[in-house]
């Protein structure tokens, strides 16, 4: 597993060349927040990445309930057992493998990986502006219908998940990037999507932390430019 630190924020890819699946760890002053848990192959990466850091593991966030972002939940949480495992209170129920949709919301299938047999239940359900630690929640649906990015209010920082992704380029999902299609081919609804990228470019962030490809370093114009493009598309 690769691992690469800017500032607090570690991100751990596994198959960097291949199929990059990122997750990430936030340091705070005396304790770690896990974002997202990969895939099953990630797990020893994770558990040495927390280990050489050394500090405990309090919070295990999940931006949403894919696979690849929930696929070592189960094993960590035995480990870890007192750290808190959380999720927005829509994915929640994507977390169970419920897809039903609510009245209001667009009536498309949402699609990716739906976990099956996850036995974690969350400790706590986020919604707009919750926080963790120096991290505040941003409701950023689209990709799934419950996606949530973490903005660190202290660096400005945003982990967004699936909200964008940089493997061949950055991109909002949705957006078929023909080096990289798979965030586009699991993405519920573009146009929510589009309006999700927006929330996050009027945040300024100083660094962008994707579920797929590198981190981007005052990523404000590139931001611009892949929304540009994707309402062009939509």
């Amino acid at each position: 597993m690769k691992v690469t630190k800017i500032g607090n924020v570690y991100q751990l890819t596994l198959w960097p060349k291949i199929f990059p699946v990122n997750c990430y760890i936030v340091e705070e002053e005396k304790e770690l927040t896990l974002i997202d848990t990969g895939m099953p192959a990630s797990f020893k990466g994770i558990v040495k990445a927390i280990t050489e850091i050394g500090k405990p593991l309090t919070n295990i966030v999940l931006t949403h309930a894919h696979g690849d972002h929930v696929g070592t939940l189960d094993k960590l949480k035995q480990i870890y057992k007192d750290a808190v495992v959380s999720i927005s209170d829509r994915d929640s129920r994507l977390l169970r493998g419920d897809t039903t949709l609510n009245e209001e919301e667009p009536q498309f299938p949402i699609k990716g990986g739906i976990p099956k047999g996850i036995q974690t239940n969350p400790d706590r359900l986020l919604n707009e502006g919750d926080t963790i630690g120096s991290l505040k929640v941003v409701e950023t649906p689209g990709h799934t219908p419950g996606s949530i990015s973490l903005f660190d209010t202290k660096s400005g920082a945003i982990i967004v998940g699936d909200a964008f992704q940089t493997r061949g380029k950055l991109a909002v999902c949705g957006q078929l990037v023909k080096s990289f299609p798979f965030p586009a081919f699991a993405t519920w609804n573009k146009e929510i999507s589009i309006q999700s990228a927006k929330k996050v470019f009027q945040l300024e962030p100083t660094l962008l932390a994707v579920g797929h490809g590198e981190m981007i370093k005052n990523p404000i114009e590139a931001i611009k430019k892949a929304l540009l493009v994707a309402e062009k598309n939509l």
